[in-house]
């Protein structure tokens, strides 16, 4: 025969989860935040590479653009 489980224990159950999920989100919350601050800097230093191909390349800028269009269409 199954054990029944008293309203006692499953309230405690929920309680642990629900601190389960708080500690949860806060660790989900701060891996975001990290990726989302790595992601920025991973698109500057980009930039940062596109900028300087540019200026060594001795492209004009509307040389660079109209390459860049270049297929679009």
């Amino acid at each position: 025969m199954a054990r029944v489980k008293s309203i006692d224990s499953i309230e405690a159950q929920i309680a642990k989860a629900q601190e389960d999920l708080v500690k949860a989100k806060a660790k989900y919350d701060a891996v975001a935040g990290n990726l989302e601050k790595l992601m920025v800097q991973k698109k500057e230093h980009q930039a940062r590479q596109i900028m300087e191909a540019f200026i060594r390349s001795g492209k004009s800028f509307q040389e660079i653009m109209n390459f860049l269009d270049t297929g679009r269409n």
